[in-house]
């Protein structure tokens, strides 16, 4: 396996390095032995959640009065992205568990609702899924056949999410359903559905390419009942909502990729170092040497881009065009650094032997999760566009 990156110099403050230090820990301890064991029987270690939600990694950027780390989007990246050096499928869940879900509620719903989800969301004793994907409207979620009808004081949900991450294991699923007509924006809303409620149910479970320790299944609703007090936000608000969660969630996918980029870099740099042909170690041709130069390169180029959107997180400030940019830039980097990486292993990164053919395997997803790259760069015409 690889050695973890310190670079203490790049960490701009002691909250971060002392959230690298615990990430890194962790994953050395609780992630590490078992990542080819997870990867092939494609198990999602549902109670490895809640060892860290008592380190805080639950709930990274929820404030401490609901049992959060009251954290910012620098030390949320720094630990996704320690976490997907080591298993980019972990660094998924976690991501996806803070961001979407947890930041749904938080962001958008009463203080009642927030003192009743958020503090077992944050100590991981409850696991956080999120729906909007279906099976005929990824991108185009305007399109969405999930209906939410209103009767009293309930609303009836019927409809099935695909894609859906802890689909299964989920306890706790913010979604998102049309109480409209097709295609209004203004004709979607959010709820809270709880496991276990009537109606509810998990479907097909995905084998997947790679991420496989990362839960992705549907989420059926049939005839399932929710009282309107699980309702987030007001009526037809749930798309708009969606697009401002999926703002900061390009941030974390940018931050997984960051992890995937940078564990395989390291990985072919090391294997480099160590793999002699001709009588040399292989680092030292210029063939390989190139492409690490070029790695290392584009990874800096996404941490910057990556650092910068964060910040723009944490000010409260427009986010949607740099984070689709981050997005963007750090999944095609990672895709890249992760096919050079398996490159420069030659015939053993094509085995299972070595880290690279999983970084490999895992790299793809984050040009797709959370908007396809295509959809980026469509988000970024449009606000060059609006200037």
């Amino acid at each position: 396996m690889i050695d973890f990156d310190l670079r203490p110099e790049i960490r701009t403050s002691e909250t971060q390095k002392m959230v690298f230090e615990a990430a890194r820990d962790f994953a050395a301890q609780y992630i590490k032995p078992h990542i080819i064991e997870w990867d092939e029987q494609q198990f999602f270690p549902k109670a490895l959640f809640e060892s860290a939600g008592a380190l805080g990694f639950m709930g990274m950027i929820i404030p401490e009065l609901y049992g959060g780390s009251g954290m910012g989007y620098h030390e949320y990246v720094t630990l996704i992205e320690t976490i997907s050096m080591v298993d980019p499928s972990i660094g998924l869940s976690i991501a996806a568990h803070n961001s979407l879900c947890t930041n749904h509620i938080y962001l958008f719903g009463t203080e009642e609702q927030r003192l009743r989800w958020l503090p077992g969301l944050c100590n991981g004793t409850l696991i956080g899924a999120w729906g909007l994907t279906e099976h005929n409207t990824g991108s185009d979620a305007k399109s969405m056949s999930t209906t939410a009808k209103r009767e009293g004081d309930n609303w009836i949900i019927n409809g099935t999410k695909n894609f859906i991450t802890h689909g299964i294991s989920g306890d706790v699923a913010v979604v998102i359903a049309r109480n409209g007509e097709l295609g209004d924006s203004r004709g979607m809303s959010a709820f809270v559905v709880e496991r276990g409620t009537k109606g509810f149910t998990a479907g097909k479970k995905e084998n997947k390419l790679g991420m496989r320790a990362s839960e992705t299944a549907e989420m059926v609703f049939d005839q399932c009942v929710i009282p309107d007090e699980n309702r987030l936000g007001p009526v037809g608000d749930g798309f708009i909502q969606s697009m401002k969660i999926l703002d900061g969630g390009r941030i974390s996918i940018a931050a997984l990729s960051l992890g995937v980029a940078k564990g395989a870099y390291q990985a072919a740099l090391k294997y480099s170092k160590e793999r002699k042909q001709f009588g040399q170690p292989i680092s030292n041709f210029q063939a390989i040497s190139f492409k690490l130069a070029e790695m290392a390169t584009e990874i800096e180029a996404a941490t910057l881009l990556t650092q910068k959107a964060s910040e723009l997180k944490n000010q409260n400030l427009a986010v949607t065009q740099l984070g689709a940019m981050a997005k963007l830039y750090a999944s095609e980097t990672c895709v890249k650094v992760a096919n050079e990486a398996l490159q420069i292993h030659g015939g053993y990164g094509f085995t299972k032997d070595f880290p690279v053919e999983k970084f490999y395997r895992d790299a793809k997803l984050c040009t797709i999760g959370e908007g396809t790259s295509e959809i980026q760069k469509l988000v970024i015409a449009r606000k060059l566009l609006e200037k």
